[in-house]
């Protein structure tokens, strides 16, 4: 049997050769393992779950979280890491990722020098059901590895570790939180390890919420004062992408007890500060099917003051290890599904149409500074095509469910649903991966005003009651038929191919139609999926909203300089094409 990317680069194999058997692996293939001979060689066909699985090994194989290029380098001053973050912009537009600039064999590039490169970067992942059960081994052995590591170290004093468990209120009542600290006890008591337990992380959370759950880290990192290397040692989240953002937030903020709430925030709303050094480890385990943060470095938050959502977003905030459990998503009911399917679906559309990784300038002085969200690139192109073909099948499967009576948490899956929500699961994982390297968009970029501002107080079925909230990912899918039908001349033939994802013929579609074509697969897959608003004004919004809809969408730079078709420099054009977007979004 051919060896697997991640067997074939251990014997030493190219990754030429790595990367043309793992696009082999997504291939069309039937959905179950067979086995298929001929005279020379025996191959199996694997399922969608065992090809994805595939590629998260190849991931953790060919570039494992401690891959020395994403470690902090000493001469770099952080005067000049934040020159050539400020020059980062957008170079011109083109639908394929070949490019005429001549070979330069130095590091130093002039702002409007597009980039040469990208790279690959991710969490290491685990799948499987019940491998929640692993996590206090996990613990304990990446506190022994870390105890091994400060023996070398004549100044080292041995000391209790300190874990912090982040969650939210809900989570802790669910079989999840019990297997967790249940395997916590089995494997980390008596080992001069304790933990603790925070579970006040609100579902979108604002600043001060981030605030709160930073303070009760600092705290509990604090312990006896004045002991040596004092703090948490190990954070474990466990809960949707809420929580997983918080507790990377928390977990920087821990190592920089100094800095300033805003400091390493996104410009323009934030400094931008870059992260210098190595954070403390981080240990996911998502309990929704959307946001993909356990493989990611980016976190998330509402910023009240502003109206919008912005966030931070760096390769050390990635978590170490994420704990993909499928036992841990049966309990969601469909409408949580769907809008945190949503995320995943556009994850994968936005990563797939940003602009190429070819044609974002500039290129950086120095690879450190090569920013997380790169542009379309061959190998996020694998994980987000395959991330958006499982989301189209196995999204309207779960919206077509229904539970006995989900006001008690009481759900009994049919075996189709529970296929498809374990399918989600790993979809959004995927997405994650190809998203977290090349990028979003548009939709992400407009979608942080809207759930900022909500001016209705829209509160969303089965989320909890009484707290106004604007899913994140209905957020994102309400502008999507006007966003693609925008960006579809940027690259035809990619909207093409997504559009047939959906289901639409183009067998005979001419590129000048892509935008339509695709903008009506978006409508009819959206509308079969219940109960969705069908643009803004389903989430009470009006015309005279706009403005402050645009207000909020343009400091989003991180995104927007990926946005294929728009006005990259800040100013009445750039505008005039958001309030346009936002006027064709307000009903379909």
């Amino acid at each position: 049997m051919p060896a697997s990317p991640a067997l074939l680069l251990a014997r030493g194999g190219s990754r030429g050769q790595s990367l043309r058997l793992l696009r082999r692996s997504i291939s069309t293939t039937p959905a179950v393992r067979t086995t298929v001979s001929t005279s020379t060689t025996t191959r199996e066909t694997l399922s969608p779950s065992l090809r994805a699985t595939s590629l998260l090994t190849t991931i953790q194989y060919t570039h494992p979280p401690g891959c020395p290029c994403h470690q902090h380098h000493k001469n770099l001053t952080p005067a000049r890491q934040l020159d050539a973050v400020n020059l980062l912009s957008r170079g011109s537009q083109s639908s394929s990722f070949s490019s005429s600039a001549p070979a330069r064999s130095n590091v130093t590039s002039a702002a409007n020098e597009p980039d040469t490169a990208f790279e690959l970067a991710s969490s290491s992942v685990r799948f499987g059901k019940g491998c929640t059960e692993e996590v206090g081994m996990d613990v304990y052995n990446i506190l022994q590895q870390q105890e091994l590591e400060q023996q070398s170290s004549s100044t080292a004093t041995k000391r209790v570790k300190r874990v912090l468990i982040v969650t939210d209120p809900k989570i802790l009542t669910l079989p999840v939180m019990q297997t967790v600290l249940q395997s916590l006890e089995k494997h980390c008591a008596g080992a001069n390890i304790t933990w603790d337990v925070y579970s006040n992380v609100n579902v979108e959370p604002k600043d001060y919420s981030v605030r709160e759950a930073i303070d009760y880290g600092r705290n509990f990192g604090a312990g006896n004062q004045g002991e040596e290397g004092d703090g948490v040692d190990l954070y474990v989240a466990v809960g949707g992408g809420s929580v997983m953002d918080t507790a990377k937030i928390v977990n920087l903020y821990g190592c920089y007890p100094e800095a300033g709430f805003l400091d390493f925030v996104n410009a323009p709303l934030g400094l931008g500060r870059p992260i210098e050094k190595k954070l403390k480890p981080l240990i996911c385990i998502p309990t929704t099917a959307g946001t993909g943060s356990e493989t990611t470095g980016t976190a998330i938050f509402d910023l009240v003051s502003k109206n919008a959502k912005t966030g931070i977003s760096h390769r050390h905030l990635k978590p170490t290890l994420g704990l993909i459990d499928p036992l841990n998503t049966i309990t969601l009911p469909p409408s949580i599904s769907i809008s945190s399917g949503l995320d995943v679906l556009f994850h994968s559309l936005e990563s797939y149409t940003a602009i190429p990784y070819n044609q974002r300038t500039p290129r950086p002085q120095n690879p450190l500074l090569r920013p997380a969200y790169q542009g379309a690139n061959p190998i996020s192109d694998i994980f987000s095509l395959h991330a958006m073909k499982m989301t189209v099948k196995n999204l309207p499967i779960i919206a077509r469910s229904t539970h006995p009576d989900p006001a008690k948490n009481q759900f009994t899956d049919a075996p189709e649903v529970a296929a498809a929500k374990e399918e989600m699961l790993l979809a959004a994982t995927l997405a994650g991966i190809g998203f977290g390297n090349a990028g979003v968009h548009l939709c992400h970029g407009m979608s942080y005003p809207i759930s900022g501002l909500n001016p209705s107080k829209y509160v969303h079925p089965f989320y909890p009651q009484g707290n106004p909230l604007i899913p994140h990912g209905v957020s994102v899918a309400v502008t999507a038929p006007a966003v693609f039908e925008f960006t579809a001349p940027s690259n035809p033939e990619r909207h093409l191919e997504c559009a047939r994802i959906f289901g639409a013929d183009v067998t005979r579609a001419r590129n000048e139609d892509a935008g339509k074509i695709l903008s009506d697969a978006i409508k009819g897959f959206l509308g079969g999926l219940g109960d969705q608003p069908r643009g803004l004004k389903g989430l009470g919004f009006e015309r005279k909203d706009i403005p402050g809809l645009v207000e909020g969408t343009v400091p989003q730079r991180r995104v927007l300089q990926l946005a294929p078709g728009l006005e990259l420099e800040v100013g009445p054009r750039q505008r005039e094409e958001l309030e346009n977007l936002f006027e064709n979004a307000m009903t379909w």
